[in-house]
């Protein structure tokens, strides 16, 4: 169950808060998060790095809480900029501040794009919407709500327009040996796509399954470091604890930290204070 605590006025109910423990919060895989966002504001997002831009989290306080969020000033279209993401993140961090919801937003850490921060962050938002979700928002038009705008890096990346290049004029005998050839192969060609196409679709169910197995167990590893850290002070478990450190952090060969990478996550932590 979710540590939650709950705040009331004259004027309206506040959100229940939600407390973020490696205890309290619901095993879901990447792929259910995420569908639980694009079935919500009927957007296409295809993995969890893309609720970077931070637009996704604002257009679900304005579900939850309409009025609330100014999402005008929310950028939806984007071309992959950080300090784009960086003010969705500020207006939705003033709406917190507004609603009193108890939650400190790693900012600098979201806005990079990296998966384990914003699986974290989407895993407690995914908890505190379902607990605070009235369900009264059946004639929401999420689309409308912003302008139809459609966001994700991958659809802010403006494609390139081939070259225009000049007609290469082909004789007469050998275009018609190029459609002979077409009609010959044809038949051939229709049956390898089926199969090609059966093989994906084997092949994309075998990762969701082995991407989910490894989220849940990552969790469990999780929650192992989580309870040895809150030991690590205890002279009584210090011996203990150790051992277990030393085999969570444990590397093999082409398994190690990239190098200069831990250097790089403690500047980041440095920034956020």
């Amino acid at each position: 169950k979710a540590v939650v605590s709950t705040q009331s006025t004259g004027i309206m109910a506040m959100p229940i808060n939600v407390t973020s423990t490696s205890n309290n919060m619901d095993t879901l895989s990447r792929n259910e998060l995420i569908g639980f966002i694009n079935d919500t504001l009927q957007l296409s997002y295809t993995k969890v790095e893309q609720m970077c831009s931070g637009a996704a989290y604002c257009q679900m306080i304005h579900v939850l809480y309409p009025g609330k969020l100014p999402l005008k000033k929310v950028k939806f279209e984007d071309k992959g900029l950080e300090h784009v993401y960086i003010n969705n993140w500020k207006i939705l961090q003033d709406s917190f501040k507004r609603l009193h919801i108890d939650k400190d937003i790693p900012i600098q850490r979201l806005v990079k794009g990296r998966f384990q921060d914003n699986f974290e962050f989407l895993q407690w938002f995914y908890k505190f919407f379902t607990i605070n979700d009235s369900g009264d928002h059946d004639d929401y038009d999420a689309i409308a709500a912003r302008g139809g705008a459609t966001q994700g890096r991958a659809a802010a990346v403006p494609a390139k327009s081939p070259a225009a290049r000049p007609p290469v004029k082909k004789s007469a005998p050998a275009a018609a040996a190029v459609s002979n050839s077409v009609k010959r192969s044809g038949s051939n060609t229709n049956a390898e796509i089926k199969r090609l196409e059966t093989a994906v679709a084997d092949l994309t169910l075998t990762v969701e399954g082995l991407e989910k197995e490894r989220d849940f167990y990552f969790q469990k590893l999780r929650d192992i470091e989580v309870i040895c850290q809150e030991k690590e002070g205890d002279d009584q478990f210090a011996g203990f604890v150790s051992q277990i450190i030393e085999v969570l952090y444990a590397t093999e060969d082409g398994f190690g930290t990239a190098e200069g990478e831990e250097e790089y996550e403690e500047e980041e932590e440095q920034e956020e204070y």
